[in-house]
């Protein structure tokens, strides 16, 4: 405990460390499934169970730490059950216990999620929340990017280096994996403050000044679109209105209810690319490291813009960057198809890796002004309820995308799934388009 009487901010590198786990376990889990002999449909539902399987986890824990009055436990106890999930992870033989092991993966991590949002501001003022937040989600996001580079090194020189095959590969590296997230547990344990003061009265109104700002949520928030923890936020958000007896159409404009559909349907064709590309990308030849690769190029594209983009939506218009955004996801989607059945690695790895840059820098675009908008179009009163639609509707539509993904990919192949994925992402944005010229003149 600093001499301020606030939390010292030490025990997030162990944080750091049990996300790094987590952002190697989300690359490392559908390729060891794939191994075990899944196809693209086993591989799209582990993303549509990971997306969901978070959600009954926060809510137990948030309620838990009301009761409660104590937080660190929680945390100790998510980094311990990821480190125990990942070592266990090994002695899976079968895809279906994978699927299921990912699932209990995603529980813990997005449990932690309310805890972590009220330890990072405890001791701090109102107006320094969204610093405080900003600063979980910079270790989390260095975390998450540091296990994806770690999976592609290790990837690259356990067999070149090391004459390692590739499943017992993966194998060793989950225990690496696991190891990490325990050294985390260690460290929290150990610079965690004892014990902190916190009264029912004080969460309830932490939790609402976060539901209020519309903060909340890890890096999965922003690196996995359907995540759990954001589905969690969304419904605590959305809990109170049921004492009301308006519907949330009658409460929100129609400009706002059309973007929202919009926003539903764009995150579905989302889902529909990146439910089955695993499988596609080792279909294509490219291999465990190529695929990590891959995913860090992308995942550190959009890191880098986010802070720039956010300067940006703040000088021109959000619609416009945000379409432009969409639009070059409607391009590159199906271009990744081609391009990867075509082209081979090495060669075929380097376009490839340019697609996956633009990917991840749309999404930052599409991340930083999709919550401007909603913000925007919504009146004051519902600001909250409409950012917490805004996110479980997103979820809802990731779910339901990643399942379609395998469906499609499965019954006409992955070329037919990722065009499938641009055309919802099309009538998506002309919904948008159409939505914004029937609403104000000012536009969003």
């Amino acid at each position: 405990m600093s001499q301020t009487g606030r939390p010292s901010d030490a025990w997030l590198y162990g944080w750091a460390a049990g996300y790094a786990s987590v952002g190697a376990a989300s690359v490392l889990v559908p390729l060891y499934a794939i191994d075990l002999g899944s196809g693209a449909f086993l591989v799209s539902l582990i993303a549509a169970t990971a997306a969901f399987a978070g959600v009954p986890g926060a809510i137990l824990w948030g309620k838990a730490v009301s009761r409660t009055q104590r937080r660190r436990p929680f945390i100790l106890v998510a980094l311990g059950l990821t480190g125990a999930v990942l070592l266990i992870a090994p002695f899976l033989s079968s895809p279906w216990t994978v699927l299921v092991a990912n699932a209990a993966l995603w529980f813990v991590v997005a449990a932690a999620a309310p805890v972590l949002n009220l330890v990072v501001v405890d001791g701090y003022q109102p107006h320094e929340w969204s610093v405080r937040f900003g600063k979980l989600n910079q270790y989390q996001g260095y975390g998450w990017l540091a296990g994806l580079v770690a999976g592609a090194v290790w990837s690259a020189l356990a067999g070149s280096v090391f004459g390692i095959a590739p499943l017992p590969a993966k194998r060793l590296f989950f225990v690496a994996a696991g190891v990490v997230a325990l050294l985390g547990f260690v460290a929290v344990y150990v610079r965690y403050p004892e014990r902190p003061r916190l009264t029912e009265r004080r969460y309830v109104r932490l939790l609402r000044r976060v539901q209020h700002d519309g903060l909340g949520g890890g890096r999965s928030t922003r690196a996995v679109p359907f995540g759990p923890s954001r589905v969690y936020w969304a419904l605590r958000s959305l809990r109170r209105t049921r004492r009301r007896p308006e519907p949330l159409t009658e409460r929100f404009s129609g400009e706002l209810t059309r973007y929202l559909a919009a926003a539903t349907l764009f995150f579905a064709g989302f889902a529909v690319f990146f439910a089955p590309l695993p499988a596609f990308l080792t279909d294509a030849g490219y291999t465990t490291d190529h695929v990590f690769a891959l995913n860090v190029v992308s995942a550190a594209a959009s890191a880098v813009a986010y802070a720039p983009v956010g300067s940006l939506a703040a000088r021109f218009d959000r619609f416009q960057l945000q379409t432009g955004a969409l639009l070059s996801r409607v391009v590159v989607f199906p271009l990744v198809a081609v391009v990867g059945g075509i082209l081979a690695p090495p060669s075929g790895l380097l376009v490839v890796g340019v697609l996956f840059a633009v990917i991840g820098l749309a999404w930052a675009f599409i991340a930083v002004t999709a919550t401007g908008i909603v913000a925007d179009l919504a009146a004051e009163p519902v600001r909250s309820e409409a950012l917490g639609a805004y996110t479980a509707l997103g979820s809802l539509g990731g779910g339901v995308g990643s399942a379609l993904g395998g469906v499609v990919a499965g019954g006409f192949g992955y070329e037919s799934a990722f065009v499938f994925a641009a055309c919802c992402i099309v009538v998506a944005a002309g919904a948008v388009v159409r939505g914004r010229r029937s609403g104000r003149s000012g536009g969003f």
